[in-house]
Order: C-alpha cells, then structure tokens, then sequence
C-alpha cells in the first residue's frame, strides 16, 4: 500500500493519521538523513495539529536530528523558512481536506516539497520498521522559533511593487476560514497599506466558519461583504494558504483557471520564458504562451511535479488551475498569500479584477469521477482505447485526448480508488459530450478488466 499520495500522507485524524504515525514517519525521514541536519517542523490550525507535531517532534528528536518548532503557519511560510534555515521540514496539514482529516507532508531542503523518489525511499524505510535511533547522549537538539511568519511576510513584501500597492490604499475583503493563512494574510495587506476587512480571520481548527475549501458556494458571504462595501478584490485560502481564490468587484467568482492564464499573462508582459502547468489546466494556458512565443510544459498533476519542471527549464511562472500559484523569483512552491499580493500589484496599476479576467481566452469545463475496482487494468485499456482514435494522446499523467475542438483527461486519483473525468471546449455542450465520452470508455474498461 502507497503510504504518500499526491500531495502527502492524508486521512482521519487520529484513526489513520495518529501519533504513532507521525512519529514514524519522522523516524523514517531521520533515518533516510542519516541522522545528520536540522528540521523545522510546523503546522496549521487543525485541532490535531499540536498532538501530531509533536509526535514528528519527538521522532525525528530520536533520530538524532536537530528540531526547530516553529508552531504554527501556512504550508508557503514554513517552505520559506526551510529553503534558507533548515535541511528539511515537516508540515502538519490537510490543506483543503474537511475538517476531521489531517496529514504529514514532508519539504526538501530547497524548500519544495519532497521529490517522488525521496518519497518512495522514505516509505521503503518506513514499512521496513529500521530506523536509525541513536543512543542517549546522541538524541537531537530541539529550539523554537516564532519568527518564521514574520520572515515570510518580509520576502513577499520584497517580492512585489509594494510602494505601487501602497499608494492605491487597495479595499480588500479577505475570508482566511479560520485556517493558517489568518495569521499572515491580514497582515500582509495592512503592511501594503489596505483597508482590510476580514471574515474567519481567527484561528479554529474546528472550522466554524466554512469548511477549508473555498469553493463558490462556501464564500457567499465574502461575495455580498465585497458588493456591499465597493471592494476592489474578495480572497478566500484554504486551510494552509498554499492556495487562494479570489472574487471580483462585482463580487463574481474568478474562475482558477483564468486567475492561472491571467498571471500567466501579466508575468510574460514583464519577463519572457517557459511556462509549465499540469495536464489537467486549461487550453487557456497554450493559448498565451501562443501569444507570447514561449514554451509551455505540462506535467503530470501535483505541485511538486510542477515546481521541479520549473527549475528544470528555468520557467517565469507556473501552477494548478486551483489556486495554486508558483512565482519562482519567490520561491518554488504553491503560494497563496504571494498570489494575492502579485493580484493587488496588478489592480495598484488601475485594472479591475472583472475586465482582466476577460483578457484570456474563454472555454468551458466539465467533470465527474467515478469509483474503480482495478485502477491500473482499466488505464491500460483505456490507454489502448484512446491510442486508436487516431487523435493526439497524450499520457504524462493518465491518459489526455486532444481532439480537434477540445479534450478529455482520464486519470486515476493519487488519493483515493477512482478516477477523475475533464473535459474542455469553446461550448459547455462540447465539454459535456467529451467528459461522457471520457466516462464511458472508463466505464468499458472497468467491465473488461472484472474478474471472469
């Protein structure tokens, strides 16, 4: 069994993810280190946050390896902190995940999130039960450290036109959900001289608020307190502000998506080079590479595989169409409290949110999932269905099928025993035939793979 999945090793809260775990794994990551360097170890606001950190805390400790605490911070922040103070780190955190889960992400020393074979090592290690404790007088030194959120702040204020923002006093209507991002996002925008009003700003690991996903129908209380006061800009994180999401003036939803090709854009108008993005985003993305005579890479789905083929080819920009934004004269992660100040960078030059988002290509999507009994079968046939439609195919991550007026994407989840339908074209009704086109050449598979 797979222990780390897209993004981490995720679950239920003291069922799956228990202390057990997490100390563990922290044994595994000593161990794979050679008892040798220092790790931060960090987490969000999740209730069982304090409990698994320091079961990580205590494993790695027995490892030999040096800890420092530094409490609690959004996924980004303690990215920063390990790229320029630590060997590696340790985030306690579920990102968008409901409530009751909560899960152990592991960060390489470049501050990215830990490379797929280091993973696997990890895990090998992991299952093996062989750690490498050391003996009394060799077990780790343990510090804390509460600045790491104030050092994150500084290098995204260092990172944009920050006297540009400043001048416009910016009206900017924020919902942090309660999670990490509350203790970074309000005051980041006061230091960059906006009128903050805030919603969910208080850290709760219970999630009162909304659930840590800012999906549009979780954020209709931001949309009205946006209309109702002139706001230039609604933003909502998820639960550790990797990601963010954002609502326009007029207190309309942006489209991830568009937020994604609009950077995208707007960075190529300043800095010419590559792009990279996963298969699953947008054809809005080729569309202004197109325009700007840049290479675009795709990748399979997953930040870190996004991160490393950045620095790689060297791109200006990339990310998930979720919010996920990568800004690599920043840092080479996911970043949502960066994403937000390059936005307000944007708006301080005198556009609106609503007229940029009409400055990318239009499509429409479409997506389903549905359960698989033999995950791996049914992708092999799928692959072989789709190699014979005679269209472009492409298969980095599952199976991607360019036909002439849109595509499909077929993938199993990295998390859970499904797979996962998109589908997008220039009509809704396209994207739609395309995603049942897609489902049922799953569906067919799962029935020639069944046990006869």
């Amino acid at each position: 069994m797979a222990l780390f999945g897209t993004n981490g090793v995720r679950g239920i809260a003291n069922e799956y993810i228990n202390p057990e775990l997490a100390v563990n794994l922290a044994r595994s990551l000593g161990t794979y280190m050679e008892s040798k360097g220092t790790v931060a170890i960090g987490c969000d606001t999740r209730i069982s946050g304090q409990m698994l950190k320091s079961a990580a805390i205590a494993g790695a400790l027995s490892t030999g390896l040096n800890v420092i605490d530094v409490g609690t911070l959004p996924t980004p922040s303690i990215q920063l902190y390990v790229r320029d103070f630590a060997d590696a780190g340790i985030v306690i955190t579920a990102s968008h995940n409901p409530r009751e889960y909560n899960g152990i992400k592991l960060i390489a020393g470049d501050g990215t999130e830990f490379p797929r074979d280091g993973e696997k090592e990890i895990e090998k290690i992991y299952y093996s039960g062989k750690y490498s404790i050391v003996s009394w007088e060799k077990t780790g030194n343990f510090r804390t450290d509460p600045g790491a959120n104030d050092y994150y702040i500084r290098n995204i204020i260092n990172s944009v036109d920050a006297e540009t923002i400043r001048s416009r006093r910016l009206k900017v209507v924020i919902d942090t959900g309660c999670g990490a991002g509350s203790l970074t996002l309000p005051l980041l925008l006061r230091e960059l001289g906006c009128n903050v009003l805030t919603l969910g700003a208080q850290p709760d690991g219970t999630f009162p608020w909304r659930n840590p996903e800012p999906t549009p129908d979780a954020l209709t209380e931001l949309s009205k307190l946006v209309k109702m006061t002139g706001a230039d800009l609604g933003a909502a994180h998820d639960g550790d502000a990797d990601r963010i999401v954002f609502i326009d003036e007029n207190g309309e939803f942006l489209n991830e998506e568009v937020l994604l090709a609009m950077m995208a854009k707007y960075i190529l108008e300043c800095e010419k080079g590559p792009l990279v993005t996963p298969v699953s985003s947008s054809q809005r993305m080729a569309d202004v590479a197109k325009e700007a005579s840049v290479e675009l890479y795709w990748t399979a789905v997953g930040s870190i595989n996004v991160a490393r083929k950045m620095m790689e080819v060297g791109a200006v920009f990339g990310g998930e169409g979720n919010g996920g934004l990568i800004f690599p004269k920043h840092q080479y992660c996911r970043d949502g409290a960066m994403t937000c100040a390059k936005i307000l960078e944007i708006l301080a030059k005198g556009n609106k949110l609503s007229e940029l988002a009409k400055s990318v290509p239009q499509y429409f999507n479409a997506k389903t999932k549905i359960p698989s009994v033999n995950t791996q079968t049914t992708m092999e046939i799928v692959k072989k269905e789709a190699s014979g439609l005679g269209y472009k195919m492409d298969t980095i991550d599952g199976v991607k099928i360019w036909y002439e007026d849109g595509w499909v994407l077929i993938r199993p989840s990295g998390t859970e025993p499904i797979f996962r339908i998109f589908a997008e074209a220039k009509k809704q009704e396209r994207a739609e035939e395309l995603m049942q086109e897609g489902l049922q050449m799953v569906i067919r598979a799962e029935k020639a793979s069944a046990p006869k």
